[in-house]
């Protein structure tokens, strides 16, 4: 088994003004512009990063590599965004980490929920978010009827 790759660094919490954070959410929209193609476009609109407080980096051997944020959705419940780890270190548990900070840390803040919107062309995030007890929910918002969309909660 492979070692924890994250006992040489570790999380960071941060903004979304972090200089690392927008590298890999930059890394994060090519990823998903060629997943999505055109339909990219309706999702950016939903994407910005200028709301963000609450964002988490794993950092190995000091370099960010993977990422994640929330922010508030309605009372209680935060909305997961940006999740994101570099393909030369996917598969590797990092965005459960990411994730579980996530969650954390909105509990820390009185949050009791979260909710998220992920497609169905990225089935390796789909399973990871049902792996780490999220349900699949209808989806809510701007993504009600939109079909490549797959909308998830977790309760704590």
């Amino acid at each position: 088994m492979e070692k924890d790759i994250l006992n040489t660094s570790g999380l960071k919490r941060c903004d979304s003004g972090d200089t690392d954070f927008r590298a890999l959410v930059q890394a994060l929209d090519t990823d998903l512009q060629e997943r999505n193609g055109e339909e990219q476009a309706f999702y950016a609109q939903y994407n910005g990063l200028e709301k963000i407080k609450q964002v988490v980096l794993a950092c190995v051997e000091g370099e960010a590599v993977a990422c994640g944020a929330f922010k508030p959705y309605e009372a209680g419940t935060v909305e997961i965004k940006r999740m994101f780890v570099k393909k030369d270190f996917r598969r590797r548990g990092l965005a459960g980490k990411v994730l579980g900070e996530l969650e954390a840390w909105a509990a820390e803040e009185g949050y009791t929920s979260a909710v998220l919107e992920t497609g169905k062309k990225q089935p390796e995030a789909i399973a990871l978010y049902l792996r780490c007890g999220y349900r699949i929910i209808p989806n809510y918002g701007q993504y009600e009827g939109v079909e490549n969309s797959v909308c998830m909660k977790k309760e704590w």
